[in-house]
């Protein structure tokens, strides 16, 4: 086979033309239309109509799936932790995070809406969270019948897929892209338990772009804001980093059989440093070839692969593979307190300009 990369193509994918474009370039991943605004507002206001909030996350990404401006919302309200798309992770690392949460006081249940595994728990979990509630009313003369809950996440958890498999009805629209659900929807669980729908809602500023990159990876951000090409790089150097041979049983290729360019098409300045991104390309190159994304001259067009690899992820074809590992948290803590002297440095920069100024003006 050979793996040989071209080292000048104009088959690479395009960087979205705009200043919040994604990628290894060094550009921000950030994906906020106006209805998120919308929706994170209304959700502040029926969160007082509600007794419990299912929060709704990605197996895959148990730690990056989480909004933490939904997190603020909520505040103390009781809450469930439903990681959906369970068919899709590596169960060893979902095994992790239910013992970290639960050891954080959370009430998890892992689900996967296709099969309806692991769903009808949901149901008894709200219903366990409310018991304690529901003995404190009784004890003062009040009797609670009737539980009323919302479900909340990011897009393109498979939260329609949830409410429907859940209620027992298709009462949502579906998609495999995120932003589907739109309008508020009431919906019966049981002849107690009420659902409140609401359409899925991303953060303003995802401030680590590692993070970033699964959500994209994942599909929770539309691929029309990131360079799918780059992406799919990024996800294929961490497959081989954490799952060795999986693309080797799926692509039919020998990672150790194949050499990174000595050039890069992109523009340097990524968050997973040049080899990494050399790596991933050479990956992606090698996929494209084995599934015959040529083009004239015989240079892989790696627009076509990159949407096949993902796909194939997105789909679990390339396997159950879980894309937040356990030490994601302490990344992240890191790439906050970066972030953080980073802004500090850029005030004080700032703050230096302003005083000369001033100073040039005396």
């Amino acid at each position: 086979m050979d793996n040989t990369r071209n080292k000048k193509t104009n088959n690479r994918p395009e960087a979205p033309g705009r200043d919040d474009a994604a990628g290894f370039n060094g550009k921000i991943i950030n994906w906020y239309p106006g209805h998120m605004a919308k929706a994170g507002r209304t959700l502040e206001e029926n969160l007082k109509l509600v007794n419990v909030v299912i929060e709704l996350c990605d197996a895959r990404l148990p730690f990056s799936s989480r909004n933490p401006k939904i997190d603020r919302i909520i505040g103390g309200k009781p809450r469930i932790l439903v990681f959906n798309k369970a068919d899709l992770a590596d169960k060893a690392v979902s095994d992790y995070w239910m013992s970290y949460y639960a050891s954080k006081g959370y009430t998890v249940v892992f689900t996967d809406s296709r099969s309806g595994d692991g769903v009808k728990k949901v149901v008894k979990a709200v219903r366990d969270v409310m018991e304690e509630k529901i003995q404190r009313g009784r004890e003062k003369g009040r009797i609670i019948t009737t539980i009323y809950c919302m479900v909340v996440g990011i897009p393109n958890v498979g939260k329609s897929s949830f409410v429907n498999r859940v209620t027992g009805r298709s009462a949502a629209v579906t998609g495999d892209r995120p932003g589907v659900t739109r309008e508020k929807q009431w919906l019966k669980m049981d002849d107690s338990v009420y659902l409140l729908d609401t359409p899925g809602l991303l953060w303003p500023r995802i401030e680590n772009q590692m993070s970033a990159m699964r959500l994209a990876a994942c599909g929770a951000i539309k691929d029309e804001v990131v360079d799918t090409g780059e992406l799919a790089a990024f996800l294929l150097d961490y497959i081989e980093e954490r799952y060795p041979g999986a693309l080797k049983a799926r692509y039919a290729i020998d990672a150790a059989e194949i050499e990174a360019g000595d050039e890069l098409d992109y523009v340097s300045g990524s968050i997973l440093g040049n080899e990494r991104l050399r790596r991933g390309l050479a990956l992606l190159e090698a996929c494209g070839r084995s599934r015959g994304c040529l083009v004239k001259g015989g240079e892989v067009d790696l627009t076509r692969a990159a949407a096949i690899v993902l796909d194939e992820f997105r789909g679990g074809k390339i396997g159950a593979i879980s894309l937040d590992h356990p030490g994601v948290i302490e990344e992240n803590e890191r790439i906050m307190l970066q972030n953080r002297e980073n802004d500090e440095m850029k005030q004080q920069k700032r703050a230096a300009r302003k005083a000369q100024y001033r100073r040039k003006r005396k």
